[in-house]
């Protein structure tokens, strides 16, 4: 369905990008943000849902700073490997990587943002420090209570499980009291719910989350 297009960054980082397109006009633009699993089959799955759902959707190689073209699975190993790889990338630079996906996708008008895990944290960071966008859902970033200080400038859904083993709930909920302006939900359900390719994945959180972004991108992005 989609295809690989080439991107620049500010700083002039050449990287990839994976651009879905939907089969009619565009009503606004979806960039999708990895996990530390790269731009995978699972995360190309979900930029072919949301141009599905009518959006111009691009995910792009947040990695390809540290790692040209990585793409994994989910087994410990790999876990361990995206885990050295996400430390090896700089906020700034995140940034700058979801800044040139967000610019790439303009023509289609309104950009929304949806990240997962550390595409989470890079969604939240962007909802306060990209101008322009339109709506961010970070998923279950776990850096996020970290950044609560962060004050997103756009329309922000969270979605949090109760189980996550790497987000303490009193953690989540502190981000949640501390930004009463931001729609955040709770799930019954832990870390990585929306994967379907993963053991933690749980459908009926994934599937009302997924319900919730996209009448939030209805609403925000078109």
């Amino acid at each position: 369905m989609g295809k690989m297009i080439d991107l620049k960054a500010g700083d002039g980082h050449a990287l990839k990008a994976y651009l879905a397109e939907p089969a009619e006009r565009p009503r606004g633009a979806v960039v999708v943000v990895q996990e530390i699993f790269g731009v995978n089959s699972h995360i190309r799955s979900v930029a072919d849902g949301y141009a599905a759902d009518g959006y111009l959707a691009i995910a792009p190689a947040m990695f390809d700073r540290a790692q040209r073209g990585y793409e994994s699975g989910y087994t410990q190993a790999e876990i361990q490997a995206g885990i050295a790889l996400m430390q090896k990338i700089a906020w700034d630079a995140a940034m700058m990587d979801a800044s040139a996906a967000v610019e790439a996708v303009t023509r289609a008008g309104k950009v929304g943002m949806v990240g997962y895990c550390w595409g989470g944290a890079v969604t939240w960071l962007a909802a306060a420090r990209i101008p322009g966008l339109a709506a961010a859902v970070p998923y279950y970033g776990g850096a996020i209570p970290s950044l609560n200080g962060e004050r997103p400038e756009c329309p922000t859904m969270l979605h949090f499980g109760e189980t996550d083993a790497s987000i303490p709930l009193n953690q989540a909920r502190a981000v949640a009291k501390s930004h009463p302006d931001v729609t955040t939900h709770f799930y019954a359900a832990g870390h990585g719910f929306n994967c379907d390719q993963r053991a933690s994945y749980n459908a009926k959180a994934a599937k009302l989350a997924r319900e919730r972004t996209v009448e939030f991108f209805r609403k925000h992005v078109g």
